[in-house]
């Protein structure tokens, strides 16, 4: 509404019938924002968001000077990534199938930069900013929405050597070969693995899988061999299976702090493990520390947590209306899954120690910002379907038939645009 100079008038200049109108229209894009949106993912996400909060107070409070300030520093991280989510959750998800390639080429741009002039911290070259920014964390998404986008364009080629496997071999080795220059190989498998999920959801076959995977175990065991750290974890490992006396002191502690735990827990702030014993309690070793104080319960939960975001995940990418849009959902679903199934699984000693954290739960911005990124564009996924589908509404009328009377429920679709 403008007047007749071209000036948009001010809420107080309109009339009660024109502000009538904006307030219905305003009310009317939250419905329709509510009714698209899966309040099912975000509810789970959010408690899952919830529960890290209360355990970086709780792993970190007794170090922390001030005693609030990392707890602090995740709220906002917090914070920053729920809007991040809501906004990217209005952002129409084609547009990052246009966007893929420049936004590939930022991060491996940012991958080589982090390897000349990041941060030297435990002998890695991993972040910018005291840790705060970490490309390989933003990898992660990018590489599935640039794999979505590459995949969705060639289809029943990729099945091709030349348009297939090879471009995919390359692409994903060199993202996967900076990230463990830095070195970090744990997200370089993350990475490796979801690519290669997302190349065999595409179409791509048995004998084009089997070369990847040989290709990669082959990448895994080279770059073992040429770093000590990850040779020693390997090392441990095995020594864990032949007797768990001789486990790393990390693994030990793991295990004791589930022990001590049992079925309840000793109890929020209460775990014994975390003020000496555990290195990084509030990062990597965070589910070690749920499962001290808040027992098996806590543990289940934080894994119930995990599976309904699959399900919702992969039912989104079922039911998206593109082969770009189903493949951007499962690999993002797959990414945060196989990273939680990663640091469980560390901490329950099942695979070699790995520095992957718990997503939603582990303290670090990088990680909870892109997390929460990558539910924003899931949620917008979801939303496209919603507003695709038939609309419904059901409505009580009364029945009148001879000799009875009856209330009945009848649902009737609304085909307004």
């Amino acid at each position: 509404m403008t007047t007749l100079d071209g000036v948009q008038p001010t809420f107080e200049e309109l009339s009660e019938e024109e502000a009538l109108l904006l307030e219905q229209r305003a009310a009317e894009r939250r419905r329709r924002f509510a009714v698209t949106i899966d309040l099912y993912l975000v509810l789970t996400v959010g408690i899952l968001v919830a529960i890290g909060l209360m355990m970086v107070w709780s792993t970190t409070f007794f170090w922390s000077e001030p005693q609030s300030a990392i707890f602090m520093q995740q709220f906002r991280n917090a914070l920053f990534g729920f809007a991040v989510m809501f906004v990217l959750s209005y952002i129409d998800y084609h547009w990052w199938r246009r966007l893929a390639i420049p936004i590939m080429a930022l991060t491996l741009a940012l991958l080589i930069a982090v390897l000349i002039f990041g941060e030297t911290v435990f002998g890695a070259k991993r972040a910018f900013f005291n840790g705060a920014v970490q490309p390989a964390e933003l990898a992660a998404l990018t590489v599935v929405m640039y794999m979505a986008a590459w995949l969705a364009a060639k289809q029943s080629k990729i099945r091709q050597l030349t348009y297939g496997l090879l471009p995919f071999a390359l692409l994903v080795g060199a993202v996967a070969g900076l990230i463990i220059l830095e070195p970090d190989l744990s997200t370089a498998a993350l990475i490796l693995v979801t690519a290669t999920v997302m190349f065999f959801l595409a179409g791509a076959d048995w004998l084009q899988l089997l070369i990847t995977f040989s290709a990669f175990i082959l990448m895994g065991l080279l770059a073992i061999s040429q770093f000590d750290y990850a040779r020693a974890r390997v090392e441990n490992f095995f020594d864990l299976l032949r007797d768990p006396l001789l486990a790393s002191d990390q693994a030990q502690n793991a295990i004791i702090g589930f022990l001590n735990g049992g079925l309840t827990g000793v109890g929020l702030g209460e775990s014994r493990q975390k003020f000496e014993n555990l290195s990084a309690p509030h990062t990597d070793a965070i589910f070690a520390v749920i499962g001290e104080e808040l027992g098996l319960i806590g543990c289940a939960l934080v894994i119930g947590l995990f599976v309904v975001l699959m399900m919702r995940g992969f039912r989104i990418a079922r039911q998206a209306p593109d082969t770009f849009g189903a493949l951007l959902a499962a690999g993002i679903t797959v990414s945060i899954v196989l990273e939680a199934m990663f640091n469980i699984a560390v901490m329950a000693s099942v695979i070699p120690f790995t520095g992957v954290p718990l997503p939603f739960i582990s303290f670090g911005g990088s990680s909870l910002v892109s997390g929460l990124a990558a539910v924003g564009v899931l949620l917008n996924i979801s939303r496209v379907i919603a507003r695709q589908a038939v609309p419904t509404r059901k409505v009580n009328e009364t029945l009148w038939l001879t000799g009875m009377r009856g209330t009945i429920t009848r649902v009737r679709h609304r085909f307004e645009q």
